[in-house]
C-alpha cells in the first residue's frame, strides 16, 4: 500500500539510525563481561517498541538474561499475532578476521555488516518497525505481542519456564519468527520446517596417565584411535547412520513433495564454490535439499586429545575426546535419540576404555509446519506480493529449539517468515544483512497481517 511506503521513505533515515544504534549494544549472551550489555540491549529494546507505539511494555527478569514483553491490542475480537525475536548475539571471535569492528556496523556494497546485524537484531527489528507503520498509519488490523528474549545463543535456557508461567499473557493465533532466510532475493521461499538437535560430548580414558609411545605402543590401547573407529562406525560406506533405531518414524517425502522440493532453482556449482569444496558429501540416494532439510544427521563438531602443540612428544595418551551433533526430522524425538546413541556408545566401545558421554545443552525437537496453514499461505501470498515471484516451501536444517514449545506449551504453530540469506555468515566474521532483503522485510509484514486478518 502506498501509504506504507510514503511512511517508510519518510522515516528511513531515522530507522538505520535506531539500528545501528541497537547493532552498537554488544549484547553476547555468552559471555559474563556482557552482562550490563544485556540489560543495557533489553531496554532499548523496549525504548523502541515504545516509540513504535506499542502500549504495554514489560521488562520480566530471569536467572539469565532478560525477557522484553509488549502488546497491543486493538480489538479482543481480532486475531493476536505473537511476534518473537531475539536481541542476544553470538561472540565477534576471531575479531582479526572482521573488515570493520563488529559492533561498529557500517554500510559496504549494499549490505549492513555487524554482529546481529541479520541473526537476529535486523530481523526482529524489522518486524517492530513493520507494526510501526501499520500502527502510525492506522491500517493495523490484529492485535499484536512481542516476545524479545536476550537468551536465543545460548539455548533459551529460561524461555520455556517463562512460557509454562506466563501462558495467558502469551495467548495467541499464531507466531511468527523472522529468524531465518529465504533462498534467495529471486527465489523467495518460507520454511515450513525445522531439524531438531541434540548435542553430547564424548570422553574416553585407557591408561591412567600420558605414557612413551615407544615403550608402551603396541601393548597399552591408545584412546584417540580407539575413539577414531568409534566414530568411523556410526555411519556405512554410503554415509548412512548405523545406529540402530536412529531413522525410526523417519517419514519419507512423499512423490509431490520431493518433486516441490527439488524444483527449487539450485546451482550446485555455486554452492560448491560458496563453501570452498569440488564434491559433496552426504547420504546416498537423497539430493542436497533433502540431505540438509529432510533428513537426519550425526555430524562430528570436534575431536581432540594427547600432544597437539608445536613440535613432537611421542605420547600415547590417556584420554580422548569428541563433541557430536544429531540434527533431527519430523516424529524423531529429541529425548529419544539422545538415549539411543548413548546407549548404543556404551555398547561398542571395547573394554580397554572407559567411555563418559555426556549431554551438552538443552534438547530440540523438530518442528513442521503444513503449508495449508492460514498462517502459511498468508505469508506466501504476502511474499507473492512484494516479491513479485513464486514462494518456493523449504525444509530448514537449522534448529530454533524454542519453536517445538510455543506448540506445546502456548498450543501455537509458529511461521518462520525471515528474510536472511544463507550467504550473510551468520555466528561468523562479517556477519551482514542486505538492505534489499531488510526492505523487502519492512515491506512483507504488512501484507502478512492484511492476508491473515481477511475473510
Amino acid at each position: 500500500m502506498q501509504q506504507w511506503q510514503d511512511y517508510f521513505k519518510s522515516n528511513e533515515k531515522r530507522f538505520m539510525d535506531e539500528l545501528f544504534a541497537f547493532l552498537r549494544i554488544p549484547s553476547v549472551s555468552a559471555k559474563k563481561e556482557h552482562q550490563q550489555d544485556m540489560h543495557t540491549c533489553a531496554e532499548y529494546v523496549k525504548t523502541l517498541l515504545s516509540n513504535a507505539g506499542i502500549d504495554d511494555i514489560k521488562i520480566f527478569q530471569t536467572k539469565g538474561h532478560p525477557i522484553v514483553f509488549g502488546q497491543k491490542e486493538i480489538d479482543p475480537n481480532k486475531p493476536t499475532v505473537l511476534i518473537y525475536g531475539h536481541y542476544d548475539v553470538q561472540p565477534a571471535d576471531p575479531l582479526g578476521l572482521w573488515q570493520t569492528p563488529p559492533f561498529e556496523p557500517v554500510i559496504r556494497d549494499g549490505k549492513i555488516f555487524a554482529r546481529g546485524a541479520v541473526d537476529d537484531k535486523g530481523q526482529i527489528f524489522a518486524q517492530i518497525k513493520a507494526f510501526e507503520i501499520m500502527n502510525r498509519t492506522n491500517t493495523l488490523n490484529a492485535n499484536v505481542k512481542f516476545l524479545i528474549e536476550g537468551e536465543e545463543e545460548v539455548g533459551s535456557t529460561h524461555l520455556a519456564e517463562f512460557l509454562t508461567k506466563e501462558a495467558k499473557l502469551l495467548r495467541n493465533d499464531v507466531v511468527v519468527v523472522s529468524d531465518t532466510s529465504i533462498m534467495g532475493l529471486d527465489t523467495p521461499s518460507i520454511e515450513v520446517s525445522l531439524r531438531g538437535l541434540c548435542y553430547f560430548e564424548i570422553e574416553l580414558t585407557g591408561p591412567n596417565k600420558d605414557l612413551h609411545s615407544g615403550v608402551f605402543g603396541g601393548a597399552a590401547p591408545n584412546p584417540i584411535q580407539i575413539l577414531c573407529k568409534i566414530l568411523a562406525s556410526l555411519h556405512d560406506y554410503n554415509n548412512h547412520i548405523t545406529i540402530p533405531g536412529f531413522y525410526d518414524g523417519v517419514q519419507q517425502l512423499t512423490d509431490e513433495e520431493k518433486s516441490n522440493l527439488n524444483s527449487i532453482p539450485f546451482n550446485e556449482d555455486a554452492y560448491k564454490k560458496s563453501i570452498g569444496v569440488t564434491t559433496l558429501w552426504g547420504e546416498k540416494g537423497y539430493s542436497v535439499f533433502e540431505r540438509t532439510g529432510t533428513r537426519p544427521t550425526l555430524e562430528i563438531n570436534g575431536i581432540w586429545g594427547g600432544y597437539i602443540e608445536d613440535g613432537s612428544k611421542t605420547v600415547l595418551p590417556s584420554k580422548a575426546y569428541a563433541k557430536i551433533s544429531c540434527r533431527l526430522v519430523h516424529k524423531q524425538s529429541a529425548e529419544n535419540i539422545c538415549e539411543l546413541v548413548k546407549n548404543y556408545l556404551r555398547t561398542i566401545a571395547p573394554p580397554q576404555v572407559t567411555l563418559n558421554v555426556k549431554r551438552l545443552g538443552g534438547l530440540g525437537d523438530p518442528y513442521y509446519m503444513d503449508s495449508k496453514h492460514p498462517a502459511f499461505i498468508a505469508g506466501t501470498k504476502a511474499m507473492e506480493k512484494t516479491f513479485g515471484k513464486k514462494v518456493f516451501a523449504t525444509r530448514g536444517g537449522g534448529s530454533i529449539p524454542i519453536v517445538i514449545d510455543f506448540e506445546r506449551i502456548l498450543g501455537s504453530k509458529t511461521l518462520l517468515l525471515g528474510f536472511g540469506l544463507d550467504s550473510n555468515a551468520l555466528h561468523s566474521p562479517n556477519e551482514h544483512f542486505n538492505l534489499a532483503c531488510y526492505e523487502k522485510a519492512i515491506e512483507t509484514i504488512p501484507y502478512f497481517f492484511k492476508f491473515f486478518t481477511e475473510k
